[in-house]
This record gives C-alpha cells, structure tokens and sequence, in this order.
C-alpha cells in the first residue's frame, strides 16, 4: 500500500543484474495500474507480472480475467475504460478489505463475499470478537450492486455443486 515503497522495490529491481525476478502487486489502491504499467529505470524494463493478491480472496474468476486483460494491454495506448475499471476495483477492495477502519474487517469482509456466493455458510472467523466493522455490511451491499461486473458468481453457481461435492 505505499507506493514510494513499490517504487523502490521496482528500482532495485531494475538495477540489479538479475533478470529472473517476479514482480507481484499487492497496491489495493492502484493494482491495474500496477498491471499495466512497465516502467523504465537506467535503460531497464521492469513490470508486474502478476497481482490482485486481496482480490484473489474472492471473485477469483474475475481477478484473473483482469489480471490477464492488464497484461495484454500493457504497452499499448490506454483504453480510459481502464481508469474506470481500476477506480471500481479500488471501490470495492476499500469496502471488503475494510479501509475505513485500517482492514480491521478484512477477513469477515471476504467471508461475507464468499457466503453471498454460496461457498460459506457464514462470516465466522476464529475469533469470536472478529467481525464486519460498523457499516461494513453497508458498503459490502453498495459495491455488490454497483459491480457486477467484478464479481463472478455466475461462475461460481456453476461449479459450487460439484466444488462441494469433492
């Protein structure tokens, strides 16, 4: 989440000799941008080869089509539509992740995701006192309305009988 930090992460990357270096994202707050962009430092490229580390977390299917979309645009002109995108999933990772209140809801918040899906019964954690901050629920419902389009509950009610089975 810092990305000062990142950037010198991606520097020290670039400036090493090493070439078999991954580089993932875990920037909630700026993960496509991460995806799409290469940078390049002292006539070397480097570039996230992966990430949407929270996102993984729930609406997989998603996660993965846009992991994938990122790094097929790379390099070429911006489509704006992936400034609307990254704005949306920033939305909605703030919500199930709990960013007002410093992702203290973050684990009931994914399982409140999964148990909308049909993969969990409830929001449970092991301990008791862990559960959605106050508004949490609010803005769960918020962004599940506005963004359809992040989630992949389709996918999941196809496969959740024959997941549940094994």
């Amino acid at each position: 989440f810092d990305r000062y930090r990142t950037l010198e992460v991606i520097r020290a990357v670039a400036d090493s000799s090493r070439d078999d270096i991954a580089l993932y994202t875990g920037n909630d707050d700026s993960i496509l941008m991460d995806l799409l962009t290469t940078h390049s430092i002292s006539g070397r490229r480097a570039a996230f080869v992966g990430g949407l580390l929270g996102q993984f977390g729930v609406w997989t299917k998603r996660a993965v089509e846009l992991t994938e979309a990122a790094r097929a645009a790379r390099g070429k002109a911006l489509d704006p539509v992936w400034l609307t995108r990254a704005a949306a999933l920033t939305d909605a990772n703030s919500a199930l992740f709990d960013s007002a209140n410093n992702f203290a809801g973050c684990i009931p918040g994914i399982h409140e995701a999964l148990r909308r899906q049909g993969l969990l019964e409830g929001i449970w954690c092991l301990d008791e006192h862990e559960i959605l901050s106050p508004g949490q629920f609010a803005e769960i419902d918020r962004v599940h309305a506005m963004y359809p389009d992040l989630r992949d509950d389709e996918f999941v009610r196809e496969n959740l009988d024959r997941w549940l089975a094994t």
